[in-house]
């Protein structure tokens, strides 16, 4: 085969509400081309905000993904938060934190059972694996079942949530609540990890590797999902607000979606970078994990994307039951009076000490960064949001390209999968659905 001449065309590539193409064009045994084509409509979010109240910006931010609506408020809301100079309470923060957790746990959960594992047991999808393996798919169910109510108790609800604001809660959560919570998070760890390593460990992953720049968040004390300075493996840490410094967006012909790149050009964020930059900090238990699963650290190997998310599982399960168990042992406190929540065309502006904010922090996917400035009638001016799969675009296509030409002897059917399972791995979200590839070979 790779003597012929081989044109691959994948046609509607949709991840969330998403499409896209792969072409890859192959003459006389030689790679020519290859593109991972976006050819969804733009969204623009990011106009939409400006002329808004700043406190607006993080229920219409929310609605970039329904998937990611945590992430995004969080986002958001750290963007004004430092715009203003406000500081929110450690419980505050601690909330945020374990609503997180619960984001990383639905949607790892979707991605790994429902959206990846197809692909390693042969199936078109997860619906023969409800008859051939019901215990995986019921497992599945359960967390992202557990990680809906924590957000639902929370935030209100978790598509969308509407009681996360900044500076605070406009309803919180009672202990009551986090008792509750508490014990379906202990439930989970015990009764659903074991199934789940002993489920993926037998799981054979495609054998390719390429090293790239690893970004995400790293903090000192904490496997960083929330805070921290931003970390690339090749280039070292800077403060979220110099990300301009290191991150360039450009837009390319051949997608409407937007690459960005670094200093040293295409980069990886999400699981597997956080695993490969921040392995020290996960619990012991994730540690464990990563060894059943036979994930080592550092991986370049961009198909172990899924098990870096089933370690990530295990660790938020961890955390969130030891910040709910802190949270709980100090006690929850109604702060609205000393630290109100700001909402509304009503609440009174704060003391603009920063005529603009940034807000960093993880996505289940990646890194993901809201900027906003603001006047001072508390209107934004402008705004740039960077989510996690514009960051990951160009680096899916260098890794197709170095794919490409070490598969070309084998069986188209084996081809379309590997492209397939490595653009999944990456599990892009490009408008917030997501389907099986086609891949059509025309010699």
């Amino acid at each position: 085969m790779s003597e012929k001449d081989i044109r691959v065309d994948v046609h509607h590539i949709a991840r969330v509400e998403g499409h896209g193409n792969i072409v890859v064009d192959v003459k006389n045994g030689e790679l020519k081309e290859v593109k991972l084509d976006v050819v969804e409509s733009p969204r623009f979010f990011e106009a939409m905000l400006v002329g808004r109240r700043f406190s607006e910006a993080v229920h219409i931010t929310s609605r970039i993904c329904g998937i990611c609506s945590v992430s995004h408020t969080n986002a958001s809301i750290k963007a004004i938060e430092d715009a203003l100079g406000i500081r929110p309470s450690w419980q505050t923060e601690t909330l945020r934190k374990i609503l997180t957790c619960a984001e990383m746990i639905d949607s790892h959960a979707l991605h790994g059972f429902f959206l990846a594992v197809p692909d390693f047991v042969g199936a078109p999808s997860v619906i023969p694996l409800a008859s051939s393996a019901p215990d995986v798919v019921k497992t599945a169910i359960r967390f992202k079942k557990l990680a809906h109510d924590i957000c639902d108790s929370i935030a209100g609800r978790h598509t969308h949530p509407i009681s996360l604001i900044v500076n605070g809660f406009t309803n919180l959560v009672t202990e009551e609540q986090m008792l509750d919570l508490l014990v379906k998070t202990k439930a989970a760890l015990e009764r659903d990890i074991p199934l789940t390593i002993e489920f993926f460990s037998k799981l054979k992953i495609p054998e390719f590797e390429r090293k790239t720049d690893y970004v995400c968040l790293t903090a000192p004390d904490e496997y960083a999902l929330y805070g921290g300075v931003v970390k690339s493996s090749e280039t070292g840490d800077y403060k979220p607000r110099d990300y301009k410094h290191k991150v360039a967006e450009r837009v390319v012909d051949h997608s409407s979606a937007k690459h960005a790149f670094g200093p040293i050009q295409p980069y990886m964020v999400g699981a597997l970078s956080r695993f490969n930059n921040n392995y020290s900090k996960l619990t012991s238990k994730a540690k464990e994990t990563a060894e059943e699963l036979g994930l080592t650290v550092p991986s370049y190997n961009p198909y172990h994307i899924t098990l870096a998310q089933i370690v990530e599982i295990v660790h938020c399960l961890e955390t969130a039951i030891n910040l709910t168990e802190e949270l709980l042992a100090r006690g929850i406190k109604d702060e609205r009076d000393e630290q109100p929540p700001i909402a509304g065309w009503a609440t009174k502006l704060p003391d603009v000490k920063k005529s603009w904010g940034v807000g960093v922090v993880e996505a289940p996917r990646g890194l993901l960064i809201h900027e906003y400035k603001i006047n001072g009638n508390g209107l934004i001016d402008s705004a740039n949001c960077i989510i996690p799969t514009a960051q990951n675009l160009a680096n899916i296509e260098v890794d197709m390209r170095k794919l490409v030409p070490g598969i070309l002897n084998r069986p188209k059917e084996e081809i379309t999968l590997l492209l397939e399972m490595l653009v999944r791995a990456y599990d892009p979200c490009i408008s917030c659905s997501t389907h099986l590839l086609k891949v059509d070979f025309v010699e």
